[in-house]
């Protein structure tokens, strides 16, 4: 992962619960350095650990925890100078959904070791979508959660999300029903 994604965990931890508990996480993840840098890449293991001591500091599950992260990404991101290609990407809820692929392209061209998601929509209706994910991470079906809400709110929309299939139940991908 880049450091980008782990400033903006410590980001939503700090605002949230302050300093202290950021060093503690640090410390439970066996991260030592001060702060991370935005265009360097880190281990995913480091990520999932700074998670998991999260969970464990804040006493929240990791589930819940990633969901909150994902809906933090969307306005952290748009903050840390990359809201213009957020703009780029969609002046709609539905355009910026079919549009994730060319975004996270456009991202690429910045951070070449992205190993990005693949997003399609399907079945689309007046007030509901479903959004294919293919993604090599594991783990991540509840920050994507979180991204959709977060986007909605982006798009000043309320947006509920549930999973209908399952990748690791047989299905060939993640599917996430997005109803508003």
């Amino acid at each position: 992962m880049y450091g980008l994604v782990n400033k903006a965990i410590k980001d939503l931890v700090t605002k949230g619960y302050g300093e202290e508990k950021w060093l503690e996480i640090c410390q439970l993840s066996n991260f030592e350095d001060e702060d991370f840098i935005d265009m360097e890449t880190y281990p995913d293991s480091l990520t999932y650990s700074l998670v998991g001591s999260a969970s464990k500091v804040s006493g929240i599950d990791a589930t819940k925890i990633l969901e909150l992260f994902g809906e933090h990404w969307i306005l952290y991101t748009a903050d840390e100078g990359y809201g213009e290609m957020m703009n780029l990407s969609g002046s709609t809820f539905i355009e910026f959904l079919n549009n994730l692929n060319l975004l996270h392209e456009r991202i690429n061209n910045l951070m070449p070791d992205l190993k990005a998601p693949d997003f399609q929509t399907r079945n689309e209706k007046s007030n509901s979508i479903e959004l294919e994910y293919r993604s090599d991470r594991e783990g991540f079906i509840p920050m994507l959660k979180g991204l959709i809400i977060g986007l909605g709110k982006r798009f000043e929309m309320e947006v509920q999300v549930k999973q209908i299939e399952f990748k690791n139940q047989g299905a060939q991908c993640d599917v996430m029903l997005i109803e508003w």
